[in-house]
């Protein structure tokens, strides 16, 4: 398990047989880029997890395929400053540039939890031009909660 080596397209040391990987097993960083700008959707799901401490926003297909993904913890947020709506609104607006870049045009919104940042996420999101279908609220509540502890003896 040691260290990584990223290769440049431009150097040598790619084996033919093996399919693009160096003979210390890594891929080259072309061919991600690739694969990943070929795939084309028009229609996804953005999930939106917001809770008291960071808001993490997930793009994804109509079958639940993750096409991209950010966090406000991703973007340098450290600390209290990740449950923001300001940082939210960053992680919404970085989030849009990849889903514009992937062919994304229209988004229905599925938001969890109780942070402050739930709004916020879809407004910076949705700023850049991708057009907005639905919001479904689907933060888990509690039927009855967990069970009080005992009282205490003395």
């Amino acid at each position: 398990m040691g260290k990584k080596r990223i290769v440049k397209k431009g150097e040598g040391g790619t084996d033919e047989k093996s399919g693009g990987k160096t003979s210390a097993g890594t891929e080259t960083v072309g061919a991600e880029a690739k694969a990943s700008s070929k795939k084309r959707v028009e229609v996804g799901v953005l999930c939106v997890e917001s809770t008291y401490n960071n808001t993490k926003l997930v793009l994804t297909d109509g079958e639940g395929n993750t096409l991209a993904w950010s966090s406000s913890g991703s973007l340098g947020f450290r600390g209290a400053k990740k449950g923001t709506p300001f940082a939210a609104a960053k992680v919404g607006e970085t989030l849009s540039q990849k889903a514009q870049t992937i062919g994304i045009r229209e988004v229905s919104a599925v938001v969890k939890g109780v942070g402050s940042g739930r709004e916020a996420a879809i407004r910076g999101f949705i700023s850049k031009g991708i057009g907005l279908v639905s919001i479904r609220d689907m933060t888990p509540v509690p039927h009855n909660g967990p069970k009080p502890p005992k009282p205490r003896r003395v």
